[in-house]
This record gives C-alpha cells, structure tokens and sequence, in this order.
C-alpha cells in the first residue's frame, strides 16, 4: 500500500488478554541465542536467514536480517517468501522469548510495502499483541538498514500454543534428540503444558 497504513480489519481481530511476559524472559538488552543451530531463520545452516535478535524496552524483541545474493528472488532484490520467513522467525522468536511457551504459527499476513534490495539489513521490531487461550497474536515492522529507516514490509501473525508432544510427534527423532542434548536448552525455564 503506497501510504503505508495496514487495512482496517482490527488487530488482534478477536478479544484477547494483555501478554504476561514470562519472569524468566530474558530482559531488556539480552541478545537472543540461536534456539536451534539447524534453524533456517537463527541458525547456522548455509545461506539461511542469520537472524539475530535482541530484546528491547516495552516487550519489543529487535532482530536484525542482512540480505545477500543468497535472499534474492528478482536480481538485487529479496525474495518476498524468504522476507515473510524472516517474520516468521522475528515473530515466533518473540512468542517463545516473552511468553516462555512453545508455539507454532497458525497464520502469517505480510504487507510488502518498498523492495528490499541485496546488501540492505531489514531491522524488525516485533512485539505481542495479546492472547486468547492458546491463540497468542504478534506483529511486526521491517526498517530498511536502520531502526527508524523507512518501513519496507509489516506482518502479523497468530500463533498456537502448543505441548511438548507436538514436536515429538510430528518432529524427526534424530533432530529432537539432538536438540534436547544442547547444553543452553533448560526445560524448566518453559511452560510445556499448562
């Protein structure tokens, strides 16, 4: 959209609860670590996304996207899958960071307001926005190469609540194994299943 407004519809588009942040979130001024080297968005996985988050003042997690040639869909610029995918990450890290629950994304809308050119850092201030039982709504602000640079692309998303038995169903043994083994997971600082 041209003058940068999101649509009417409300946000979040039901009731929902004020987010508690957890009192084992991590405060303001801590850089977020990776929550799984094998992570396209946070890991170390081969031109994956390398996002890096820190968290801010007001429940504002802050995390930062380089785009390289690797990002790119239409020559110099980011491919928008790979743009909404950074929101993913921005988000959900958000969710998992201040709420302490384990969650997975139901819906993502993003609005692709400016290109996104290879060689820009997109910075992404992503916040929650309430809960209504196991519906927890985020949203977010992409800034081309700085924290107040213009708006180039804004998402929303609803994210589901979800108990440990998600991932060991639906998730690879091998990958799971290897994630409880690492040395920074520390259940109890999680709500599994309230």
């Amino acid at each position: 959209m041209s003058d940068e407004r999101r649509p009417a519809n409300p946000w979040p588009p039901v009731e929902t609860q004020r987010p508690e942040i957890h009192p084992k979130a991590p405060g303001p001024g801590t850089d977020l670590e990776m929550h799984y080297t094998e992570c396209f968005g946070c890991g170390d996985v081969d031109n994956g996304l390398h996002i890096h988050s820190t968290v801010g003042e007001s429940g504002v997690v802050h995390s930062r996207f380089p785009v390289t040639r690797a990002h790119q869909g239409a020559p110099g610029l980011a491919h928008g899958g790979l743009l909404a995918c950074a929101f993913d990450e921005a988000l959900g890290s958000t969710v998992g960071n201040l709420l302490r629950r384990p969650a997975v994304t139901g819906k993502l809308e993003t609005d692709f307001l400016r290109p996104v050119p290879v060689g820009t850092t997109l910075f992404i201030a992503a916040r929650v926005d309430g809960v209504a039982g196991r519906k927890i709504y985020a949203s977010a602000d992409g800034h081309l190469n700085s924290a107040d640079g213009p708006v180039a692309v804004r998402a929303r998303g609803l994210f589901i609540q979800v108990g440990l038995e998600h991932f060991t169903t639906h998730g690879d043994a091998d990958a799971l194994a290897k994630f409880t083994q690492a040395p920074r997971l520390r259940h109890d600082d999680w709500d599994i299943n309230p």
